[in-house]
C-alpha cells in the first residue's frame, strides 16, 4: 500500500470505531465482495457505515470525473469520522483521483481505491472498468508505475453497462464472465504479468473466477481493506499490551 498517500498515523483503523465507506449515488446489484454489499464486512468482522454522496453517478465519476463532486466527498468523509469512523474508503476506483484530497481532509487513513497497492506488487497489470477513461496522470497520482498494462472490460458488455445506466438487474454469471475474459485478454497481451490488480470495486466478487482463469494472484479493493483493517488491529494490540 502506498504509505506516502495513507495517513497512518493518528488514528488507527481497527483499534475502534468503523470502516466507513463513501457511496456513489446508485442502486445496482451488490453481490457479497463488492464493497458496498453489507455482507462483505459482516463475514469478516468489521463494522461498517456507508454514507452516499448524492447524484455522484457511476458515469460522472468514471467518465466526466466531474470535480464539482469533490467537495461533497469531503463532507461525506468528514461526516463518517465525525461519527466514529477510523478507515475511509470509497466505492468507485477512480475515486484515486482524489486520494490526496480526501486523505488531507480527515485525520484517519483514507484508502480510495485498490490501485493504491499496485506500486509494492510484483509485475502488476490492472482490470478497469473503462480503459479508456483510466489515463496515465490519474494512474501517476496513485504512484502506479509507467508502463503497467492496462486492460478494460468490453465496451457495452452485461457488467459496464448495467453499472453506467444504473439499472437494478445484473447477471451475475454473465458480469463474472466479463471480467474474466478482460483479465484473461490482459495476460495474454502482457504474458510478463505476474499479479492482477482489480481497479473496480465491483469486481472482487470474480476474484476466484479470476485466479483460476490467469493462474495469478488477484489483489482488489476488499483484499486491500482486510489487510489494512487487520494489521491496524494488530499495531493496536501490541501498544495496547
Amino acid at each position: 500500500m502506498n504509505a506516502q498517500l495513507i495517513a497512518m498515523n493518528g488514528s488507527q483503523a481497527g483499534a475502534d470505531g468503523f470502516l466507513g465507506v463513501i457511496m456513489l449515488d446508485t442502486r445496482f446489484p451488490r453481490p457479497p465482495g463488492d464493497i458496498g454489499c453489507p455482507q462483505t464486512w459482516a463475514r469478516a468482522g468489521i463494522p461498517v457505515r456507508f454514507r452516499t454522496v448524492r447524484g455522484a453517478s457511476a458515469r460522472r465519476v468514471v467518465q466526466e470525473q466531474d470535480p464539482a463532486l469533490l467537495g461533497p466527498f469531503i463532507d461525506a468523509a468528514r461526516g463518517l469520522v465525525a461519527e466514529g469512523a477510523s478507515l475511509i474508503s470509497t466505492s468507485c476506483g477512480f475515486l484515486a483521483m482524489w486520494q490526496a484530497e480526501l486523505q488531507a481532509a480527515v485525520p484517519v487513513p483514507v484508502v480510495t481505491s485498490s490501485l493504491l497497492q499496485a506500486a509494492d506488487l510484483p509485475g502488476p497489470g490492472i482490470v478497469t472498468f473503462d480503459a479508456n477513461a483510466l489515463g496515465t496522470p490519474l494512474l501517476r497520482r496513485v504512484g502506479v508505475p509507467d508502463g503497467t498494462p492496462v486492460e478494460g472490460l468490453a465496451q457495452a458488455c452485461e457488467l459496464q453497462s448495467r453499472i453506467l445506466s444504473d439499472d437494478t438487474v445484473l447477471d451475475l454469471a454473465q458480469a463474472q464472465q466479463d471480467v474474466v475474459a478482460a483479465a484473461v485478454r490482459l495476460v495474454s497481451r502482457h504474458p510478463l504479468v505476474q499479479t492482477v490488480v482489480l481497479e473496480c470495486t465491483n469486481m472482487p466478487p470474480y476474484r476466484a473466477a479470476v485466479e483460476r482463469a490467469t493462474g495469478r494472484p488477484v489483489h482488489d479493493l476488499e483484499t486491500l481493506l482486510l489487510d489494512a483493517w487487520r494489521r491496524a488491529q494488530s499495531s493496536s494490540t501490541r501498544r495496547a499490551g
